[in-house]
């Protein structure tokens, strides 16, 4: 799969039969015990690998690029509901939002400047979708704090973050001085992973492809809503 690269901060796209034998002497109860064993061993295998190959900090992510598909991903609502995004984003041009959850003061400012645009996006023609490690529960509270109309996702597992390749492993110091604050990692999410999403801003295709990306590995430095307006009328349909 092809990478990102992240010396450009924004990016735009262009023109817009082998078979096994088993002995007869094994008895079927052995087979059944040797086959729960093959197909659950390497489920796990896999979800820890997932993990282990998630890069040690901001700087060193590898985000799918301009022209790439959107990944499969497992989300929820506000309401602990599965959601589906592929659907979500064929039925109408979207605004993808990473970020890090409703204890970011940082992510907070977004919101409140997303707010104030997001009349005009709609009248262009997009949703706004905005995902986050926040648990469910976390998200409602977001949304009756900012009484906002767009929609928020729980990546409480980081599937997504993961899939876009946007996420990466918080230092243990950062973990313990978040730690029995309403900054914890841990209470936020539900999950003891300590993974964030890099902030980024997606805008994707009723096509599925991604048209445009802003990834910033300094989690203090968000877009401009004037820019995102910008750059949203150059692929309104």
């Amino acid at each position: 799969m092809k990478k990102a690269p992240m010396g450009g901060l924004s990016k735009v796209a262009p023109g817009g039969n082998g078979s096994l034998s088993w002995p007869t002497s094994i008895s079927i109860s052995w087979l059944l015990v040797i086959s729960v064993l093959i197909s659950c061993g390497p489920l796990q295998a896999q979800d820890d690998t997932r993990f282990d190959k998630v890069p040690a900090s901001a700087t060193e992510i590898e985000p799918l690029a301009v022209g790439e598909t959107l990944p499969a991903t497992a989300l929820f609502d506000a309401n602990g509901e599965p959601f589906d995004l592929e659907h979500a984003v064929f039925s109408k041009p979207t605004i993808l939002i990473f970020y890090r959850g409703g204890w970011c003061p940082f992510c907070n400012m977004q919101t409140g400047q997303l707010i104030k645009i997001e009349g005009q996006l709609r009248e262009l023609g997009y949703q706004i979708i905005a995902i986050s490690p926040d648990k469910p529960a976390k998200l409602k509270a977001s949304l009756e704090k900012w009484e906002m109309k767009y929609t928020l996702l729980s990546d409480s597992r980081m599937d997504a973050a993961i899939a876009f390749g946007i996420a990466y492993q918080v230092a243990d110091a950062t973990v313990a001085k978040y730690s029995g604050t309403n900054m914890d990692l841990d209470l936020n999410s539900g999950q003891d992973h300590h993974l964030l999403p890099v902030p980024a801003v997606f805008i994707i295709g009723q096509d599925a492809k991604i048209k445009y990306e802003y990834i910033n590995p300094d989690y203090k430095v968000r877009i401009e809503p004037d820019e995102l307006l910008r750059v949203a009328k150059l692929f309104a349909y």
